[in-house]
């Protein structure tokens, strides 16, 4: 879900600007999935740029606030999330913690850490979502541990129709500051691809495990 389409824009400009997004429809890259893509997504980078990192900052603590109310925790998934949940923290004024992939094998052993009650209400903040897999295990993990889960939060999705599943199936609401369609929209309006680009750019987000490119 976008709360704010001038704001998904906005954020698209920036993802494309800075490169923390590249778009190549003729020579994709390769995803550690062995999918051929004609999308990368790097939003680690949006952290060397203060004025953007300042904004992402704002626009996750109002989406948060508009959708969720105020949460009693903010908590980061690792390790995309980690970073940008202590600044959304920051913003609104409350405590953060934040989910491992999985328990130290080490020390307490812990999966989440950080300071939390059984029964405080958390929104998770994440970086992208593609399927939503390693999202929702952080998700799965805050609940166990008798967190109130209230959704999730992210700067960017693909739009896959199995991440929409993923969270319906986790009863998990999430939204996003931008998606793969506002992209593209915003990738044409600064010339970043062409109109000859957007079938194929579209076949691919429709069925990305068998997508090629046409001179392929």
């Amino acid at each position: 879900m976008i709360l704010n389409n001038d704001n998904a824009l906005k954020v698209a400009e920036f993802l494309l600007q800075i490169k923390a997004i590249k778009l190549n429809v003729a020579q994709p890259f390769t995803w550690a999935s062995g999918w051929k893509s004609p999308i990368y997504c790097d939003n680690r980078k949006t952290l060397s740029y203060p004025n953007i990192r300042t904004f992402l900052r704002q626009s996750y603590s109002q989406a948060i606030l508009e959708k969720f109310g105020k949460p009693d925790v903010i908590a980061g998934v690792a390790t995309g999330g980690i970073a940008q949940g202590a600044l959304v923290a920051q913003e609104l004024g409350i405590p953060f913690i934040y989910v491992r992939s999985s328990a130290k094998g080490h020390g307490l052993g812990n999966q989440i850490e950080g300071v939390f009650e059984e029964g405080q209400n958390v929104v998770v903040i994440e970086d992208l979502i593609s399927t939503g897999g390693s999202s929702l295990k952080a998700v799965e993990a805050l609940k166990e541990a008798g967190c109130n889960v209230k959704g999730l939060v992210a700067i960017f999705t693909y739009g896959f129709a199995v991440a929409e599943e993923n969270f319906e199936k986790a009863d998990c609401p999430y939204i996003t500051l931008s998606n793969y369609d506002f992209l593209i929209e915003q990738a044409l309006h600064s010339n970043y691809v062409t109109e000859s680009d957007l079938e194929s750019l579209r076949e691919w987000k429709e069925n990305p495990s068998e997508w090629t490119p046409k001179n392929q």
